[in-house]
């Protein structure tokens, strides 16, 4: 209990702190329009949002400044993709495509002003949630994840990669594994963390610090949407608003249970490495359409199907930043984009982090959670006469800022050769349904895991069983084991078989 208190003492201050600078409104305000807007036109993301700002401020401006920009923009995109969704009937972020089931109905029927309202809260209600979970659970698992040594760091990037290869897949889950082990293989280029010896740069010294975090997150993220966004134009009916966007607040209370329950599975979700919003709202929509005495109406203008997948894709966010700030592994693409903000600015999320940043970021959170409410109610027009921009227009100039911020980090032509390498490859793989977000996190674990799986043999003398020696490295051990025999088709044949009897 005692605990709790000071967490939230500590969040006060942080707060009081946050909301006493005059900056923090105009990055916050600016970032929030932006994250919006990238989540209400069809075919960015909020990923995308969060890399392009990553590339322009990254290590520019102070990292608080930095960490209101890429939250403020986070938390507006995935908000942001459920204009589309219920005005237009496409989904303006992955996240969102759960939310157009119900949401276009209501529109079709004259409430799409109401929708809209009902979204917004659930929206902001399920950041809070997610946000706050975040604040109790992060400060005990750092002191937890502080005995954590070698072994237990390698094992727990190899199973982020794996995990989030199994649930990015959309058909073969080898597929995913395949793309978790091409983001792994990069991360061994450049310098040995080790014995530093330049591994794998074929002479080229822009190679010797690897492949730069930045450009892969551009070219991975960026690219394959915009060459996508251009040969498929998406064209949808925009449905007029007749009725005004209100936040409902007694339909909000009558489906309060629905809203917490959503709330709890969306920040579960996130919290698993490398899973991400959309699994999130779709999960949440499952289990309400289940367990929903009006369950038969989902999918056909169901209020408490709407809120559903809303609260469960904001409330992911801060789930998705447990894994991220504990142990320095993403839980959705969006926070890997936001990693590559920390690995910029020379901090290492993990158990090293400084709890202020902690702190700092749960206030930001709590600050783009009222942001977005209040931007939602009266400036949700804004942002419906932004859905009237024809592809064609705005993304070229996307391609432009994608251009401008990967060239700005590193401030070299190589560093937009190795964007728009990453990126034709990323778009072949999206074209062969590989997913592309287990390779990015491979990227980024793949380091972690290289360093510490060697550094393990190398305190052991090479012995194998100090992954299964330590009573933490022996239950991750199973976890991957189990993970990996989970997915082997006699497995999931004897599952099945399972399933159909208990059924």
């Amino acid at each position: 209990m005692d605990f709790v208190l000071s967490q939230f003492l500590g969040f006060g201050g942080a707060f009081v702190a946050l909301i006493a600078d005059p900056w923090t409104y105009v990055y916050m305000i600016g970032s929030m329009f932006l994250g919006i807007t990238f989540g209400a036109l069809p075919g960015l993301t909020a990923t995308l949002a969060v890399t392009i700002l990553t590339g322009f401020f990254g290590n520019k401006i102070p990292l608080d400044y930095s960490l209101i920009a890429l939250l403020g923009a986070y938390v507006g995109a995935i908000y942001g993709g459920s204009y589309p969704s219920i005005l237009l009937n496409i989904p303006g972020t992955a996240a969102s495509a759960a939310t157009a089931l119900d949401g276009h109905p209501l529109a079709k029927a004259g409430r799409g002003g109401e929708a809209l309202g009902l979204t917004t809260t659930a929206s902001f209600i399920g950041t809070l949630i997610g946000t706050f979970a975040l604040l109790i659970f992060v400060g005990a698992l750092l002191l937890i994840s502080k005995n954590i040594a070698s072994p237990e760091k390698a094992l727990l990037a190899l199973f982020g990669i794996l995990l989030s290869g199994a649930l990015m897949s959309e058909d073969l889950v080898i597929k995913g594994w395949i793309a978790g082990l091409i983001g792994l293989a990069m991360a061994m280029v450049g310098l040995d963390p080790l014995l530093s010896e330049p591994r794998f740069t074929f002479g080229w010294s822009y190679m010797m610090s690897g492949f730069q975090v930045v450009p892969v997150l551009m070219g991975a993220f960026a690219i394959p949407q915009i060459i996508a966004g251009m040969r498929h134009v998406k064209a949808g009916t925009l449905l007029q608003l007749s009725d005004r966007i209100l936040p409902h607040f007694p339909t909000i209370r009558r489906y309060m249970p629905a809203i917490a329950r959503s709330g709890v599975i969306g920040t579960g979700i996130g919290a698993l490495p490398g899973v991400g919003e959309d699994v999130a709202g779709w999960v949440s929509y499952g289990v309400g359409k289940t367990v929903s005495k009006e369950g038969d109406k989902f999918g056909k203008g169901s209020v408490e199907g709407l809120l559903s997948s809303e609260t469960a894709n904001n409330a992911c966010i801060g789930g998705a930043l447990i894994p991220l700030l504990v142990l320095g592994i993403p839980g959705s693409p969006p926070a890997a984009a936001l990693m590559g903000a920390f690995m910029i600015n020379n901090v290492i999320p993990g158990p090293t982090l400084d709890p202020a940043i902690i702190l700092r970021v749960v206030a930001i959170l709590v600050l783009a959670s009222f942001t977005m409410f209040l931007m939602g109610l009266f400036t949700a027009r804004v942002f419906i006469r932004i859905l009237r921009i024809p592809q064609t227009v705005f993304l070229p100039v996307v391609l432009i800022l994608t251009t401008i911020g990967s060239f700005s980090v590193g401030g070299g032509i190589n560093d937009l050769y190795l964007m728009l390498g990453v990126g034709f490859v990323a778009y072949f793989m999206n074209m062969l349904a590989f997913p592309i977000a287990p390779l990015v996190i491979g990227v980024i674990l793949g380091g972690m895991f290289d360093e510490m799986f060697r550094r393990s043999l190398f305190l052991s003398d090479g012995d194998l069983m100090v992954f299964a020696s330590r009573p933490g490295a022996a239950v991750l051990l199973a976890l991957n084991a189990a993970l990996i025999a989970s997915q082997l088709p006699p497995v999931k044949r004897a599952f099945g078989r399972l399933r159909k009897r208990a059924a």
